[in-house]
């Protein structure tokens, strides 16, 4: 008849893992997680107030489950406690998170910052959750340093040259040595050849013809251009599809 009332004593025990210094970590975590959702939110990023708010607050939580969660099973026979061990789970599981937000276009990879801000939540979640508020306020500015305050540093610091991948179709008379000659105008001024595809006949010498040049490079493509055009032989030059990258 004992076991009934011990029962519901130990699920709302708040002096065990469930008092207000827990809801303090807790609070904590969210005042936190919230200044850097909004920041996000602000910004107009994929993952905003609530997606930063929710991965702090569950990730104290679980460190709170981790710290306070199995002190009913300590003193029992085979049993060993890590508390780590449920730390080290939420950050390999906050990866699935972070990678949905991470994707590639054209070349351009999107999202990198904002899977780093979704790993740093869940690190100062942690903290409130293990009892470092102090730790987590300090990591929680040096996003805002980070974010704010090297993105103005960025913009002073020279960019480096934006490589283009352009295609060239140049129709010409293909006469000997005139193919070499166009390639090396390509590597002399700037571009790496990356493909080249050739359609020629073969029935008279002289013969028209015609070759797509696949470029890659850092140079202005109309010197080339021109230089191409000026050629003797080469009827035309077409500038095929041109993207934008930046390594």
């Amino acid at each position: 008849m004992s076991s009934a009332p011990q029962l519901a004593t130990a699920l709302f025990d708040f002096h065990s893992g469930q008092g207000l210094r827990q809801f303090t970590e807790l609070a904590i975590a969210l005042l936190l997680s919230s200044l850097i959702g909004l920041e996000r939110e602000a910004r107009q990023k994929s993952a905003g107030l609530r997606t930063h708010t929710l991965v702090g607050v569950g990730s104290a939580l679980f460190m709170e489950v981790s710290v306070h969660g199995f002190g009913a099973l300590l003193g029992t026979d085979g049993v060993a406690l890590d508390p780590s061990r449920v730390a080290a789970q939420v950050v390999s599981g906050i990866g699935f998170i972070g990678g949905g937000l991470i994707f590639v276009r054209k070349d351009a990879v999107r999202g990198l910052t904002t899977a780093a801000t979704i790993w740093l939540t869940c690190a100062i979640g942690m903290a409130c959750g293990g009892g470092l508020p102090l730790l987590a306020t300090g990591a929680t500015a040096v996003h805002f340093l980070v974010v704010r305050g090297f993105s103005k540093l960025s913009d002073r610091i020279p960019s480096r040259p934006s490589y283009a991948r352009i295609e060239l179709r140049i129709n010409y008379r293909s006469e000997h040595g005139l193919l070499g000659n166009m390639w090396e105008i390509c590597t002399g001024s700037g571009f790496r050849v990356t493909d080249v595809q050739v359609e020629t006949r073969t029935d008279e010498a002289g013969a028209p013809a015609a070759v797509l040049l696949r470029l890659e490079g850092a140079a202005s493509v109309r010197p080339l251009v021109e230089t191409l055009s000026e050629l003797a032989g080469v009827r035309a030059v077409t500038l095929g599809r041109q993207d934008d990258r930046t390594e």
